[in-house]
């Protein structure tokens, strides 16, 4: 497994990723034979039979699991001030997993034309989706068509702008509305629970297409009809929302969590919305993933003729 680099947009420098089951994802997604076994065996039941994804679920759920909150910080160096509540309050890693964080450690961007990055993540932007060369690699694009189950949709997004964001074991795990806006009601659209390490994209971008996903439309009046997807992953079945739908949303209020596991959210903007941050966009033009903070700025919407 190659080691997996990305920008820190606060430091501005390039980092080696800290992989959590860096093992198990070289033995499931590498390119020897022994792997491709493996994944044959192994790979195609634990990730489209739910059961396992639910029974992982349930132990790191159990206070058997607790004792793992301890070493998990201090192996990944994680900053306890950010916290909202001890460590010891967690009476189960996923509950841990789930932690809320001081608003203060996240503070929101301004401005009512100004969106902020929904969740702690790595970032990838695309300010026309038909003319970026590929997602994880090049000329390999998934189905717009696929990824929303719905042509009418696919036509108006074809041409608009997208931000896919990897979240690692490591990352905060609430997402937030970027901006103020008017949720709609999600649609689920089933599916198995492949990883989103790159290691697994580049095998097959099409997994953000193929995995359960959750899709909310967010009406708003700077922005236009933004379509907030929630995207699932190995071992997690569980995409959790908070929201009521047809409520008034302010930007940085919680949308939802997700349980145990690494995950995705992919954000489609209509044609022409949204001027995305340039350091943002630097990165993506290097093929970087760059590492954002939830409240940071994403872009400014941009005024329609």
């Amino acid at each position: 497994m190659n080691d997996i680099i990305y920008v820190d947009r606060l430091t501005k420098k390039d980092e080696k990723e800290r992989v959590y089951g860096r093992f198990f994802i070289e033995l499931l997604y590498g390119h020897g034979i022994l792997s491709k076994m493996i994944s044959w065996i192994v790979l195609q039941p634990l990730t489209r039979i739910s059961f396992f994804s639910r029974l992982y679920g349930f132990f790191q759920s159990s206070r058997l699991s607790r004792s793992k909150i301890r070493p998990f910080i201090a192996a990944f160096n994680m900053n306890e001030a950010e916290f909202l509540e001890p460590k010891e309050s967690f009476k189960s890693f996923n509950d841990f997993f789930i932690r809320r964080l001081n608003p203060e450690s996240r503070p929101i961007a301004p401005g009512n034309d100004v969106a902020i990055l929904p969740a702690d993540g790595r970032y990838l932007f695309y300010s026309n989706i038909q003319k970026s060369d590929g997602f994880f690699v090049k000329g390999q694009k998934f189905s717009l068509e696929a990824l929303l189950g719905d042509s009418c949709w696919a036509h108006k997004y074809h041409q608009g702008s997208m931000v896919i964001a990897r979240l690692c074991p490591t990352d905060y795990h609430r997402f937030h509305f970027p901006f103020n806006c008017a949720p709609e009601r999600p649609k689920l659209i089933n599916g198995p629970l492949f990883s989103v390490n790159p290691m697994a994209l580049k095998k097959n971008v099409h997994i953000l297409a193929e995995n359960k996903r959750m899709l909310t439309p967010l009406q708003t009046k700077n922005f236009g009809t933004v379509l907030y997807i929630e995207v699932g992953a190995t071992y997690v079945g569980s995409i959790h929302q908070t929201f009521a739908p047809e409520e008034p949303y302010a930007k940085g209020d919680e949308k939802g969590y997700f349980s145990f596991g690494g995950s995705s959210i992919i954000l489609l903007f209509e044609p022409f919305r949204i001027d995305f941050d340039h350091d943002l966009l630097d990165a993506s033009n290097r093929r970087m993933e760059i590492r954002g903070l939830f409240g940071q700025s994403m872009g400014r919407a941009l005024t329609l003729l």
